[in-house]
């Protein structure tokens, strides 16, 4: 087990289950190395602390969870990069941007490949996707309440 001292305290890892950006992520080209963190909370989001810089970390999602349509299939340069075959898995996840005013977006315009055969991930932009860096969650509409006396009435 190896130990790095990260915003969240001391974190122990297995280098074996490190996950693998062969080509970083945008705008963290030279980070290569990240730890999952576990995820203490129920929930849809969990963390990723890269191991060269622990000043790094990221929120994650599956945005499937909040866009059931939202789909990206690699192509076969993304599966080399990632060492994968076609039949192997391969999941697309997004960064999460929680803003000052506590608004929440998801980066679908540069989805996260991740190929657990390999624990192997790539950034990809989608190109004319009409998909954004910065898509608000969907807001739930909630049913309206009627009065009361309306609910009485039939």
């Amino acid at each position: 087990m190896n130990k790095i001292n990260s915003r969240f305290g001391e974190i122990e890892y297995d280098p074996a289950s490190v996950l693998t950006f062969p080509e970083g992520l945008i705008g963290f080209e030279d980070l290569r190395d990240f730890v999952v963190m576990p995820n203490e909370k129920e929930g849809p989001l969990f963390w990723i602390q890269s191991i060269e810089d622990p000043q790094v970390a990221l929120v994650l999602t599956d945005p499937s969870n909040f866009f059931l349509d939202y789909q990206v299939a690699p192509e076969q340069q993304e599966r080399d990069k990632l060492e994968i075959s076609e039949e192997d898995s391969c999941f697309s996840l997004v960064v999460v941007t929680v803003h000052p005013d506590r608004k929440i977006t998801l980066n679908l315009a540069a989805p996260i490949l991740f190929a657990p055969e390999s624990n192997k991930a790539i950034q990809v932009i989608l190109e004319k996707s009409g998909y954004d860096i910065q898509t608000s969650l969907p807001v739930v509409e909630k049913p309206t309440e009627q009065p009361a006396e309306e609910v009485a009435k039939g």
